[in-house]
């Protein structure tokens, strides 16, 4: 077994503006976060996705594979998931670009994680995808509820109202918290959309929300990254 983070990565044909950490779901560097790595490049971002489950094996787990899933999950730690972001991190700087011009973008344990690294590392800027963990802990990550005042990286969330792991009051406590920061912070609910609205290789796809979603994300790393193109793309 390699000693080091695998990366996915995917570079702009032009030269790009900034750099984008892409966080994956519970189900691993699937089609779905390449796809997304893939649009974020053709949009001029620099896209480096890390694989979080290589310790145990790194495989793709089918989306109805919930037992596998919290089984990889469930051995990740804040500790771990740090290394393996910060070797993104690492990549996107060795590009050019310091951490003012690094974004995290996250979906589902993703969205919780780009939170959580928000948290605890002084890059760009912020989106979660209906991250969970607003009221409770997860990865060895404050609740997000809890630490939301304190953030000091522009954070943007997107959840669904019919989402059942996530009930909406809890949406609501999160805006509320996040409010309180001394960064710029915005929280989105989609009335029509539930848990993994943004995938859209199944059922959970919501078309509308996904499509007013992904230009938030993408004016969000716009407004909030210090960008500027490099000769080392």
């Amino acid at each position: 077994m390699a000693d080091e983070t695998p990366l996915s990565i995917h570079h702009p044909e032009a030269i790009a503006v900034g750099g984008v950490v892409v966080v994956q779901e519970i189900f691993g560097v699937s089609d779905h976060i390449e796809d997304v790595c893939q649009r974020l490049a053709h949009a001029g971002w620099l896209a480096v996705a890390p694989h979080l489950f290589w310790r145990t094996g790194d495989p793709i787990v089918a989306t109805d594979d919930f037992g596998t899933a919290f089984e990889h999950t469930g051995k990740l730690t804040s500790e771990s998931i740090l290394t393996d972001v910060d070797a993104a991190l690492a990549y996107i700087g060795d590009a050019g670009f310091p951490l003012e011009a690094a974004g995290i973008v996250g979906f589902c344990a993703g969205g919780t994680i780009a939170f959580g690294v928000a948290t605890r590392r002084q890059i760009g800027a912020a989106v979660s995808y209906y991250g969970g963990g607003i009221l409770e802990s997860r990865f060895g990550f404050a609740p997000m509820a809890e630490a939301a005042p304190g953030l000091t990286v522009p954070w943007l969330g997107l959840y669904g109202d019919q989402d059942p792991s996530i009930p909406s009051d809890q949406v609501e406590q999160l805006a509320a918290a996040a409010a309180r920061a001394e960064v710029d912070t915005e929280v989105i609910r989609y009335p029509n959309a539930g848990h993994a609205f943004n995938r859209d290789t199944d059922s959970s796809y919501e078309p509308a929300s996904a499509e007013d979603a992904w230009h938030r994300a993408l004016d969000w790393f716009a407004d909030h990254l210090t960008t500027g193109a490099t000769d080392t793309l």
